[in-house]
């Protein structure tokens, strides 16, 4: 797809008049899909698309258009022109943009990670023979997702990237359920298996009569799945620049406060993963990391192109939405934490989070997906339902006794228009008290 990309480039810049300037992005992916329900396949396709964004800019004008491709360079290739023409003729009548911001330095990039597509033939029957007897309800995601940029200074940069991610749940009954996820760059068998072995290890449990507990504080494991929940909702305006600027941040009482979380925890943008391009749609090449916070205390802003001119700032993000998380591991082995939480919860999963109070970065809602009641560091059985109301200060500050030394890499499952490239490193937490409310 790449010189497919470039030469629909080459001949889209060979049509520009005048001092016009031309920003190119592509989209593309090669994706397979398996929906499985009740561990057999009911829906499996594959996924072939492309698409190209125009900005078509003369001065502090300009005027934007996507376009889905076929693969047919001369049909494309007369669609771009057509949508290039129309630009040209909306960009006339539209007012200059004050934060228009563009690279205009030359930095190529090419980045290939494409050696380890797993045959998805494979990996479904693996999944189906590792998961025989459950009612398992899922989806599988896997295949190669392209990014390029373009633009008529010359600049070229290109990202392809092979990943698979399996998200699924394994139900016991009603809706008592265990969820998991296996995902990454390199298919293995054996972690596979064992991932669903923790699996019906929980849902023996799971058949264990439930526990009621009352509203009030609770020592706390938290896995990663449920502290990647927690930092998702606190990302919601906390680390871009224009949220800070606008004081609307979540994180506005340690910017202005001095609040800060527990040394141990330390959270940065770890560009250098792979999954997500290093490059921006403006053509801005991102630096490998941005350390967000380190050691309890904020460090530095996702500054998008737009923020960068408003601000007078350097660009280091495409979004103001982190899209590379990255939590430094502790020093607690994932072994030993019933051993370490003794008495209290161990919560794999949260839901259905918000904020309750933004300003102190409060955060509400619902355990949910193998929720277990421990006692003298032995699993005794699950809980209810419950609902949680806390502030991050509470859980990643004042409350935290520690981070697992080993982590979990997650990628986002979710594939709305096209699969996402967003993705989280990170331990799980254990906290001395969590406040459930009802």
């Amino acid at each position: 797809m790449q010189d497919y990309f470039y030469s629909l480039a080459d001949a889209l810049f060979g049509k520009l008049k005048g001092d016009e300037r031309l920003l190119l992005n592509f989209l593309g992916e090669h994706s397979d899909f398996v929906r499985l329900n009740r561990n057999k396949i009911r829906q499996a396709g594959s996924v072939v698309q492309r698409s190209m964004s125009l900005d078509l800019i003369a001065g502090q004008r300009h005027a934007e258009a996507t376009v889905d491709l076929a693969g047919d360079s001369n049909q494309d290739l007369e669609q771009l022109e057509e949508t290039l023409n129309n630009l040209r003729e909306q960009r006339a009548l539209l007012p200059a943009d004050p934060y228009l911001h563009y690279a205009t330095d030359i930095n190529h990039s090419e980045f290939h990670h494409d050696n380890a597509v797993v045959s998805s033939y494979d990996a479904v029957e693996q999944i189906m023979q590792a998961a025989e007897g459950l009612d398992l309800v899922g989806i599988f995601a896997n295949g190669m997702q392209y990014t390029g940029f373009a633009n008529s200074l010359g600049q070229r940069n290109w990202h392809s990237s092979a990943s698979f991610n399996f998200d699924w749940s394994c139900y016991h009954n009603k809706d008592k359920a265990v969820k998991s996820n296996y995902a990454g760059f390199s298919w293995q068998q054996a972690q596979l298996a064992e991932k669903m072995e923790n699996v019906r290890g929980q849902l023996s449990i799971l058949s264990r009569r439930s526990k009621a507990i009352e509203p009030g504080h609770y020592r706390a494991y938290l896995a990663p799945m449920a502290v990647s929940e927690l930092i998702d909702t606190m990302s919601w305006g906390g680390f871009g620049l224009k949220s800070h600027r606008t004081k609307s941040t979540p994180l506005i009482q340690m910017l202005e406060q001095g609040r800060t979380l527990d040394a141990v925890f330390s959270l940065s943008e770890n560009n250098a993963r792979g999954l997500a391009p290093i490059f921006t749609s403006d053509g801005f090449l991102k630096p490998g990391h941005v350390q967000l916070i380190q050691e309890g205390r904020f460090q530095d802003c996702l500054v998008s192109a737009r923020s960068a001119i408003e601000y007078q700032s350097k660009t280091n993000a495409d979004a103001e939405y982190p899209g590379a998380l990255e939590l430094a591991a502790g020093s607690l082995p994932s072994a030993k934490i019933l051993k370490e939480l003794d008495t209290g919860l161990f919560i794999n999963n949260l839901w259905y989070l918000n904020f309750s109070d933004r300003n102190a970065c409060q955060i509400t809602g619902m355990t949910r997906f193998a929720c277990f009641w421990v006692e003298n560091g032995e699993i005794q059985a699950p809980v209810d339902v419950m609902r949680f109301d806390d502030s991050v200060y509470s859980l990643f500050g004042t409350d935290l006794l520690g981070l697992t030394e080993e982590r979990e890499l997650i990628l986002d499952a979710r594939s709305y228009g096209n699969r996402s490239n967003r993705s989280i490193e990170l331990p799980g937490a254990l906290v001395q008290a969590m406040r459930l409310t009802l």
